[in-house]
């Protein structure tokens, strides 16, 4: 078993931390003491973001990077080291999101959107798995309850994130293989109230949403945390994710009926679609960690603070709650 460092005593990577997840968990793990090398395409996000974790008396250093661009996360992790002298756990967060019928999307923002998603997420393993394993530490991969259930109107980045799951089980096999002393966890938040809403490119004729509930992004730093000081295969974000991913695999007919009849109106809002900046193809401006959730509340989930706080092993009693719908759906 893979012996990890408690937060403080870890240097910790994270793609995409301008904002959203990626900022939240910047944060809070140099509150904890953790040495954080944060990481987008735009500087100016980062800037603001490492001045307010020194302000608080934490450690913080910047490298810009673009995960499409070659090399870029191989220089990412060499800052790192040069900076700090090791990596111990790195987390693959940048990501980008379209909405639209997959019939109506543009193939170049189709491509786009795996780019980032997914062939990212694999120039980030690339470039962290040679430092992961000269001392051990954690890899951590931002998945997506839609790793499990695709959604409507955004499926090429359901997609993206299945392909991110698909990846990441087969590489924890590997590194198995070769008694590598690295971790390998999925994360899969459910609607985290970040500015995914806002940046996002919108192909639809109304303003694209997520179905409520909506979590916060506090929530899944909390995870990804967890994930860093305990092996772990993967974790949800909000138990409302996890019960609706269970419920989907157990009766996928249902779902996909349910998602049909109700898809319009949950993934869709009743007001136009407007022309505004989006991050697909450069940086947003906005670098907020929490965003627009047409008018639903963000709420911290109970299930994520059971998980990640002292009592974590009773929550996992959810997954006796799947094995027996599984069962269900046998008999």
């Amino acid at each position: 078993m893979t012996r990890l460092k408690r937060i403080a005593d870890q240097v910790i990577v994270v793609t995409g931390a301008s904002g959203g997840i990626g900022r939240a968990t910047a944060l809070m793990a140099a509150s904890r003491g953790a040495r954080v090398v944060v990481s987008a395409r735009g500087r100016e996000g980062l800037d603001a973001l490492v001045a307010e974790i020194v302000e608080a008396g934490g450690r913080a250093s910047v490298c810009v990077a673009d995960v499409t661009e070659q090399g870029a996360l191989e220089r990412l992790a060499t800052h790192a080291v040069e900076t700090y002298r090791t990596i111990d756990t790195w987390v693959n967060n940048a990501g980008v999101a379209i909405a639209g019928k997959l019939e109506e999307l543009p193939e170049e923002d189709g491509r786009r959107v795996f780019d980032v998603n997914f062939w990212g997420m694999v120039a980030g393993c690339k470039a962290a798995l040679p430092h992961l394993k000269l001392r051990g530490g954690v890899l951590i991969n931002m998945g997506s309850v839609t790793s499990d259930v695709a959604a409507p109107f955004m499926g090429l980045y359901s997609a993206s994130k299945q392909k991110i799951r698909g990846y990441t089980d087969a590489l924890r096999i590997e590194l198995m293989m070769e008694r590598a002393p690295v971790a390998v966890t999925l994360i899969k938040p459910a609607p985290i109230a970040t500015p995914i809403l806002q940046h996002q490119r919108n192909h639809n004729d109304r303003q694209a949403t997520m179905p409520p509930p909506f979590y916060r992004p506090d929530d899944v730093a909390k995870t990804v945390l967890l994930a860093a000081e305990n092996p772990e295969r993967e974790l949800y974000v909000g138990g409302a994710g996890r019960i609706g991913s269970a419920l989907a695999q157990a009766f996928p007919n249902l779902a996909d009926g349910a998602a049909a009849l109700l898809g319009p109106t949950l993934f869709q809002t009743s007001r136009p679609s407007e022309k505004r900046p989006d991050n697909l193809d450069a940086p947003s401006a906005s670098t907020a960690t929490r965003g627009d959730t047409h008018g639903h509340a963000s709420h911290a989930s109970i299930y994520t603070a059971l998980r990640t706080g002292p009592l974590r092993n009773l929550a996992g009693a959810g997954s006796i709650g799947r094995a027996l719908l599984q069962g269900i759906r046998r008999s």
